[in-house]
């Protein structure tokens, strides 16, 4: 089912003279995980905004759940999106990490009884209950990334953005944010759209859309766009590692299957062989 529709977008911010977004169409699924990727200043952190409502277009039309996007219906489209953007610290307002949490919820009125389940929901879900009552700023980038994530998510939402939300991390903290947000989706449910570089988080899109020059260039399954090495390439994005291994073991006469595998399913497929 269609949960999110966009048609005919166009934007342009008002000073200046040329379209960020021009005549984007673009239908994603409930409970899927889109990555959205193309070069800096693309339009992928534009189209964001717009989804959730932080920018109006200039022209064109996108429905979430059936509604439309404006000023009208802010409120309740809030609802239904968590925004999680590149810089955690950005998001934090509370002394500790509870009082963060709280935060969206206060703004929402929940009750105390009800929003002191909803913390300690949110931060189990996360891993980080025993920081509870922790300073934000005591924290590592990972942990971090994962109070605002549960910041988020104690509002229940249906839709989780991510603006390039894990490009900060070590390669550690971003594996286990990646891992934490893949069983997240599949457990609630949950539908991901991501804004980013990184390819381990590009692997595990459902379906990835290619933003190029204002306008969508591509958009497919992970075994369609990161096959094709000459649009990665043109947009900034670079080979997938396994990619590279499967070009290798070609050249070297080895079959290999004819489709998309990412590091781990390669692995996994050269083990078989050789038993």
């Amino acid at each position: 089912m269609t949960q999110i529709k966009i048609r005919n977008l166009t934007f342009k911010y008002p000073d200046s003279k040329s379209l960020v977004l021009d005549n984007i169409n673009l239908d994603i699924k409930a409970s899927s995980w889109t990555a959205i990727i193309g070069h800096n200043g693309s339009g992928k952190s534009t189209l964001a905004r717009l989804i959730d409502g932080l920018l109006m277009p200039t022209s064109g039309l996108i429905e979430v759940d059936g509604m439309k996007v404006d000023e009208n219906t802010l409120g309740i489209i809030h609802q239904q999106i968590g925004f999680v953007f590149q810089n955690p610290e950005n998001q934090f307002v509370g002394a500790t990490v509870a009082d963060d949490v709280a935060f969206g919820l206060e703004n929402r009125q929940i009750s105390r009884l009800e929003m002191e389940d909803r913390i300690n929901s949110a931060l189990a879900m996360v891993g980080m209950t025993k920081y509870k009552n922790v300073e934000p700023i005591n924290l590592s980038g990972g942990q971090k990334q994962r109070v605002a994530l549960a910041g988020v998510l104690a509002l229940m939402p249906k839709i989780i953005i991510l603006d390039e939300a894990t490009s900060m991390l070590d390669p550690r903290a971003r594996q286990e944010i990646l891992t934490l947000l893949k069983k997240l989706k599949k457990e609630y449910n949950l539908s991901i759209i991501s804004i980013t570089h990184d390819l381990n988080e590009i692997e595990l899109a459902d379906k990835i859309v290619v933003i190029n020059d204002a306008k969508i260039a591509k958009q497919g399954s992970p075994a369609e766009i990161l096959g094709d090495k000459e649009l990665l390439l043109k947009i900034g994005v670079g080979i997938p590692a396994s990619q590279q291994l499967q070009s290798l073991l070609v050249e070297r006469g080895v079959t290999i299957p004819q489709k998309y595998l990412s590091l781990e399913e390669l692995k996994n497929w050269l083990s078989q062989q050789l038993q």
